[in-house]
């Protein structure tokens, strides 16, 4: 098959201020567009036959900007969207301890299981594979998302930290399954950018 390139969606106001989002749908700021629009700009067409994309709001406009260069059909798919982290969305770590105690990463908040939010995943790319298996697709997604699939898929891959904002991660299957060409790809953001972890 041809090449999978996952994108995570631009920075957004809740991940300057360390709230987690989930399934709620926040919109990119303006940092957020422009680390979209200077990830555009080291994209070429050539490269890319078609876009997945997750229907949330910040990962639509990520894709809208990148497709401004690159002009390929865009598919959104509701099995793209962020993990759901139920009660703690819109939090903060302070307001999290504030209304549930320190041990609030503990008890049942109303997450989506991983092995969820894993199936759905499979079941993209699963499909990506059968309808487009010598395209290279570029999948436009949240950072839980990615790293829960792509710590499913290469277990044995070294994947620390979490992906940064507009980071591009490349991956190629063969006959010995999922091989990562590239891991959180930011050489497009200024340095003064990638502290917006979140």
């Amino acid at each position: 098959m041809g090449r999978i390139g996952f994108v995570r969606h631009g920075v957004t106001q809740w991940n300057k201020e360390a709230r987690v989002q989930g399934d709620s749908d926040t919109s990119l700021d303006e940092e957020g567009r422009q680390q979209a629009q200077l990830l555009r700009d080291t994209l070429e067409a050539a490269d890319w036959d078609r876009i997945y994309v997750s229907p949330q709001l910040r990962a639509e406009q990520t894709a809208e900007i990148l497709n401004a260069k690159l002009h390929k059909p865009l598919h959104t798919d509701a099995r793209l969207r962020e993990a759901s982290f139920g009660l703690i969305e819109g939090t903060n770590e302070q307001e999290r301890v504030q209304t549930w105690g320190t041990d609030w990463h503990k008890q049942d908040l109303g997450y989506e299981t991983r092995a969820r939010v894993i199936e759905r995943g499979l079941a993209v790319l699963d499909e990506v594979s059968r309808n487009h298996p010598d395209e290279n697709v570029l999948v436009v997604s949240h950072g839980t998302f990615i790293k829960h699939l792509l710590t499913e898929l290469m277990p044995q891959a070294e994947m620390s930290g979490s992906l940064d904002n507009t980071s591009l991660t490349l991956l190629t299957k063969d006959a010995d399954g999922w091989h990562c060409d590239l891991y959180n790809d930011t050489r497009h953001l200024p340095e003064s950018a990638l502290f917006h972890k979140g």
